[in-house]
């Protein structure tokens, strides 16, 4: 059972604050999305004309970052609106030693592991807007446990679930089946294994989410949060995409197959694949506002856009060539920016300002206040966010963050941001004194010159910082930091 009195407060809450002003939130999160991988962010070689124009019709966020540099732990914070210093999922796991029977069972059943299954007693955003009155659905892509377990999106607040439960199952964008709420529903022509398929599981998220979004009575707002599987290798994407011939054309001379030696499918012509991937969910964006402005939903709908981390290393996928988190360093299960920072573009026809860039420095933590404000909500206490809303809408001051703060369990690694200093400690888990590098964002966003020793005052201040920033946990335990 969730709080009681958590529940009570949100029941009282939601009792005066239901009314037609309430918006639709649609939250499209990208699946390994970099940094600098739409046009809007500077991409010269993929086409994202949606997404463009979704930027230049609402605002573009210029640091704005994940919750962590890996899928299942970004997801957690972005649900519950809490740091991975204070998250239950503070890594990709399927649980220690206590879940192994549950786990083995899941794998027998199912044919893949699932993730560690976030806590009944955990509170996260879709229960808040479930309670407040909206109609709420996970759709693509969850990690976040199973069906029969209290990790279920159905016990964590979501109305309808539609999509990949377990992240290893998503490595193949032609699965067998996707799950319909508890049940699995099959996918004829699919196999599981190999590239090509007849069911390409991200059209059909697009066609749950266009669906659920048809289905929106006056009165009644909805909340999507639209997960998509893509652009996560393995490098898939149907043959009948229109632009997959020309990312042929263009980028034929210098192509080079990926022999799927270092882990995913094989594929002939990775760099068409992966932008045609990428223009294709630009195109579902598309679709999702075209269906919102015929049918009269538009102007009462926030859409946000952004990605879980930052652009990967493998399966074929050429982050040098698409430039993929430029400019920043580092890349996804990294705590350098490029790791972490994402694009993050939100657009409100009406109500937020067209064509705004913001310097404003959050991470997705905050969606989860912002969302309760905008549906008259409470807000719990004890979170890491904080509402978003004054820089959405204007007309107040935004509060700025004290501290920003991840952990990587694997490697054992520490980051904060301060204002414009980022601090990073690797390693800690094994050397909680190791050095921590400084850098100054402002000048140096690539974090190329550690400042460290021209600064011990913020030095101290971010040595405080990392230590008081995190809890221990059990569950993901960090080595000799959590005999500090």
């Amino acid at each position: 059972m969730k709080c009681a009195s958590f529940l009570m407060l949100l029941l009282l809450s939601a009792a005066t604050t239901v009314s037609a002003a309430q918006p639709n939130i649609i939250h499209f999160l990208a699946d390994d999305l970099g940094y600098g991988e739409l046009g809007c962010y500077g991409q010269a070689k993929i086409k994202t004309p949606h997404l463009d124009q979704l930027a230049a019709d609402g605002l573009r966020f210029t640091q704005f970052y994940a919750g962590h540099a890996v899928c299942a732990p970004s997801r957690c914070a972005l649900l519950t609106g809490k740091h991975t210093g204070h998250t239950f999922v503070r890594e990709n796991s399927e649980g220690r030693d206590a879940q192994k029977e549950e786990r083995e069972r899941i794998k027998k059943e199912d044919g893949y592991f699932s993730q560690i299954a976030l806590p009944a007693r955990e509170v996260t955003v879709a229960e808040i807007l479930k309670q407040s009155g909206y109609r709420t659905a996970c759709i693509g892509k969850w990690g976040l446990g199973h069906p029969s377990n209290e990790g279920s999106p159905l016990r964590q607040g979501f109305d309808f679930f539609y999509g990949y439960i377990s992240q290893y199952q998503a490595h193949n964008h032609y699965p067998t089946y996707l799950w319909r709420n508890g049940r699995k529903e099959p996918l004829t022509g699919n196999d599981g294994i190999s590239a090509e398929g007849k069911q390409y599981a991200a059209d059909r998220c697009e066609d749950e989410a266009l669906q659920f979004i048809r289905a929106a009575k006056p009165g009644e707002p909805f909340f999507l949060y639209y997960a998509t599987p893509v652009p996560h290798v393995a490098l898939q994407v149907p043959e009948d995409e229109p632009s997959l011939a020309g990312y042929r054309s263009a980028f034929a001379a210098s192509e080079v197959p990926y022999d799927g030696k270092k882990g995913y499918l094989a594929v002939p012509d990775p760099r068409a694949r992966y932008a045609a991937m990428v223009t294709r969910m630009d195109r579902t964006i598309g679709k999702i506002r075209a269906l919102l402005k015929e049918t009269g939903q538009s102007d009462n709908t926030l859409i946000v856009f952004t990605s879980d981390n930052g652009a990967t290393f493998n399966g074929g996928y050429d982050r040098d060539f698409f430039e993929g988190n430029k400019p920043l360093r580092g890349m996804k299960t990294e705590l350098w920016d490029g790791g972490i920072r994402v694009p993050c573009i939100a657009a409100w026809p009406g109500t937020i300002k067209p064509g705004q860039t913001s310097g404003y420095v959050g991470a997705s933590w905050d969606f989860l206040p912002t969302y309760a404000e905008l549906a008259g909500a409470a807000i719990p206490a004890g979170l890491d966010g904080q509402s978003i809303v004054p820089t959405l809408l204007g007309g107040r001051r935004q509060p700025s963050h004290e501290v920003l703060y991840w952990e990587t369990v694997a490697g054992g690694h520490q980051a904060l941001r301060v204002g414009d200093w980022k601090a990073l400690r690797l390693g800690a888990a094994q050397a909680p004194d190791a050095p921590v590098q400084l850098f100054n964002l402002a000048t140096d966003p690539g974090e190329t010159t550690d400042v460290a020793a021209s600064h011990p005052d913020i030095i101290t201040k971010a040595t405080a910082l990392l230590k008081s920033s995190r809890f221990p946990s059990p569950e993901f335990p960090m080595g000799l930091l959590d005999q500090r």
